[in-house]
């Protein structure tokens, strides 16, 4: 029984951290970031993402063009790039790693050990990337409203607001977190596997002459 819900645990915790390396994949490159919507112009909206900056009319459709300078960009989506990069990259190593370490395997069945090692090192990556995906997003969040709310800026200009991309990274930043606490807690739940009987009597026939003559006979 504990051993199927050691199992199940593991499944899941797999399951969620795919989910969250999967949302932490389009966050990045969708380019909806921040929207900003004119209320002089109700049929014409923009986007900004970390690559491109898109307007939408009804008319036209959607157009988007591409930063032309990564130094021109601000400074918190020139660092979310980068850490959502980051995030994409441990998410992918920790699913090689956790995948391999999974206990219904039969891969490395004999080395539990190993295979307990490799299951902390994922969780591990996972809480990394969940928190490179979750620091990005919550920045741009930050600044956001405190652009939104700037005394200094009149009125009638308008604001950006929160985009689909960071209701994603949050959600892709809470399941890798939660995917690596599930993966963390079967690891440390699995027990070392027990000797075998055959190493054991063998063992205990070895050691048995040297036990009762207290020392060992080095003659030929």
């Amino acid at each position: 029984m504990a051993f199927v819900f050691r199992v199940a645990m593991q499944f899941v915790g797999l399951l969620l951290s795919l989910l969250g390396w999967v949302l932490s994949m389009i966050t990045t490159y969708l380019p909806q970031w921040k929207n900003l919507n004119l209320d002089l112009n109700e049929m014409e909206n923009w986007t900004m993402g970390l690559w491109q900056a898109c307007v939408i009319q009804e008319e036209v459709g959607r157009q988007c063009k591409d930063f032309d300078s990564f130094l021109a960009l601000p400074a918190e989506l020139r660092i979310s790039r980068i850490l959502m990069f980051l995030s994409n990259g441990l998410g992918l190593l920790g699913l090689l790693l956790s995948g391999s370490g999974l206990d219904c395997l039969r891969i490395g069945e004999t080395r539990r050990g190993r295979k307990k090692g490799l299951l902390i090192l994922g969780g591990i990556l996972f809480w990394s990337a969940g928190i490179s995906a979750l620091t990005p997003v919550s920045w741009v969040a930050y600044k956001t409203v405190q652009e939104f709310w700037d005394e200094t800026v009149p009125e009638i200009v308008p604001r950006w607001e929160f985009g689909e991309a960071l209701f994603l990274g949050w959600f892709a930043g809470f399941f890798l977190l939660v995917g690596g606490c599930l993966l963390n807690c079967a690891a440390c739940s699995t027990r070392a596997a027990p000797a075998s009987g055959h190493h054991a009597v063998a063992e205990t026939l070895t050691q048995g002459p040297y036990l009762e003559n207290g020392t060992t006979d080095l003659r030929m």
